[in-house]
């Protein structure tokens, strides 16, 4: 007598198929999970959540964070899903944060609709943190201000040697509180995190990968055939590019020149971070599920506690700067050039704001990149 096939009741807030709910610009995916010796896990998988806004680096609409918080939480009720892959189209940005398109043209100045905009957002942020399944950050390529802080937030990041890792807040006009003012401290230490946080000096994946933000890195680039090691930057390893990583700094001078034109003859591959990556989603397979998530919780939980006592205020504090220097810092690298620039004259703004200029229409039009012409 063949025995039903056990009935499950759903949890899911809408239709367990979330392909059917999701955007193109939002990719959700069930990959089979792969055995140690290549071949396919019968009836399991790893849900690849896929970013798919590459001509605009893969920043996030409005739409897009709905449609991942629903990725995430697909993900994490699937039964039969080991991990999720969370990543991007194209090898030039993981995420480069929100979309300074729509922050410069509708959200500025609108307070309030940024107060629901972060709801959202930290919504986001929260799915990922609370996943049932652990999280794989496939870094495909740059991952900065709020691709950054979302990335931190997945378990495990595995970087391709070009990705640059970064925040931009306070050079337009916000502060890193979606989660890297959270995070960074926990992860990298105090005095690292005041480095990236204030002065928003973008660093190497080799960097990321020495202070602790990343799991592993790989190469990303072939020349001739081989595979070589970010020619822009100066390393170190003591047998091959998963070794000990002692340096991760830029080249300077003639070294610099001779890596761009080594890069010139580079073709991007990324099937080096793709092979890693399946390569972890097989490690975290073989273990006891339960053990797993309880484990992945436990070790969530500085950055989760973090994460919960400050989300709320930082969201406060957002929807209110959008009326003075973030309705100004983003509508600055939104109408910029590479002419112009994209940033404001901050000597001139600090000037003006100490003798007692104000916020006004007319003051932030005045501060537009080449409004001087």
């Amino acid at each position: 007598m063949t025995a039903k096939p056990f009935a499950f009741l759903p949890h899911d807030i809408v239709s367990a198929d979330v392909t059917n709910g999701l955007t193109d610009q939002v990719i959700y995916e069930k990959r089979p999970v792969k055995m140690p010796d290549g071949s396919d896990a019968p009836g399991l998988y790893n849900a690849w959540i896929i970013l798919n806004n590459p001509s605009q680096y893969n920043s996030y609409t409005t739409e897009m964070v709905k449609k991942i918080i629903l990725a995430f939480r697909a993900a994490s009720n699937s039964r039969d899903v080991v991990a999720v892959v969370f990543t991007a189209a194209g090898d030039k940005a993981f995420c480069t944060g929100g979309n300074t398109k729509e922050y410069a043209e509708y959200y500025a100045g609108r307070p309030h609709e940024y107060r629901q905009y972060m709801r959202l957002f930290n919504d986001m942020v929260s799915a990922i943190l609370g996943c049932d399944k652990p999280v794989v950050c496939r870094v495909n390529g740059m991952r900065i201000g709020g691709g950054q802080e979302i990335g931190m937030a997945c378990d495990f990041s595995i970087a391709q040697d070009m990705a640059r890792f970064g925040q931009a807040g306070p050079k337009h006009g916000s502060a890193a509180i979606g989660g890297s003012t959270d995070f960074l401290p926990v992860m990298i230490g105090c005095e690292l995190a005041m480095n990236s946080g204030v002065l928003c000096e973008s660093f190497t994946a080799q960097k990321a990968a020495r202070v602790g933000i990343l799991t592993d890195i790989v190469p990303g680039m072939k020349v001739d055939g081989e595979w070589v090691a970010n020619p822009l930057v100066e390393t170190e390893m003591k047998t091959d590019y998963l070794g000990r990583i002692l340096h991760g700094e830029m080249k300077t001078g003639d070294a610099l020149a001779a890596g761009k034109e080594l890069m010139k003859k580079g073709v991007m591959d990324l099937s080096a971070l793709d092979a890693k990556v399946e390569e972890l989603c097989t490690k975290l397979m073989l273990t006891f599920p339960d053990c797993t998530t309880k484990s992945v919780e436990e070790l969530r939980k500085p950055k989760l506690n973090a994460w919960n006592m400050n989300k709320e205020n930082s969201r406060a504090w957002l929807s209110l700067n959008m009326m003075t220097e973030a309705r100004t810092g983003f509508r600055a690298f939104n109408e910029g050039n590479r002419e112009d620039g994209r940033e404001v004259d901050f000597a001139k703004l600090r000037k003006d704001l100490a003798e007692g200029a104000r916020w006004t229409e007319d003051y932030i039009n005045s501060m537009m990149p080449g409004a001087g012409k």
